[in-house]
């Protein structure tokens, strides 16, 4: 029997993603205008945007780590991170096979919440969003200390712009799917995205 759809996440869990999802959008947004501080050339307004929201994405991404492993409510870490467990990994197996049999025959795969496919994919997001405001903010420390000019910076920050590209694919092909379960009726948008406490849920948390 599965949960009532708005008590499968619970508000600590909506409160996070909803800070990290809003934090990723405008730094994307302000990496197509910012203009990176090279020698003379000083920082645009973009860029310092970038720094301050990145920061910003840093604490909402380590809250939702701190969630995570505390929460009761939602899926747990393993399902999110199944790479240590051979028994996760044939279910993940097995459900990516479901997944590209039902794309064969022109079908949107049935969604399931805690899907070993969806659950891992969105820890591999977790994972990518983190590194690249944990990078970001090294940058900026770095730069505040006077090392601009290492090349191990440089080198850490042209793998930051690299996999910049990935978090574009992350959340179009993460928000796309969102709105296409929403409409067929599988994810109503607002099981992630309201912040009210779960009718009947006990007001838990997590």
């Amino acid at each position: 029997m599965s949960l009532p759809t708005s008590s499968r996440h619970g508000k600590a869990t909506r409160i996070a993603h909803a800070g990290l999802a809003i934090a990723v959008i405008l730094q994307l947004g302000s990496s197509l205008f910012m203009q990176v501080p090279r020698g003379e050339r000083p920082a645009n307004f973009a860029f310092e945007m970038h720094e301050a929201i990145g920061i910003a994405a840093l604490a909402f991404a380590l809250g939702f780590w701190a969630v995570i492993m505390l929460r009761i409510v939602g899926t747990d870490a393993g399902r999110l991170f199944p790479w240590a467990s051979g028994t996760r990994l044939a279910v993940l197996k097995a459900d990516l096979v479901a997944h590209v049999r039902a794309l064969r025959r022109l079908r949107l795969p049935t969604y399931d919440p805690e899907g070993a496919l969806a659950s891992s994919v969105h820890g591999l997001g977790l994972l990518l969003i983190t590194y690249m405001a944990l990078s970001g903010t090294m940058y900026l420390i770095a730069l505040q200390a006077g090392y601009e000019d290492s090349t191990l910076l440089h080198l850490a920050m042209d793998v930051h712009g690299a996999f910049g590209n990935l978090v574009w694919v992350y959340l179009i092909g993460h928000a796309g799917l969102a709105v296409l379960h929403h409409l067929a009726g599988g994810l109503p948008l607002s099981e992630m995205w309201s912040l009210r406490s779960a009718p009947n849920s006990g007001d838990v948390p997590e």
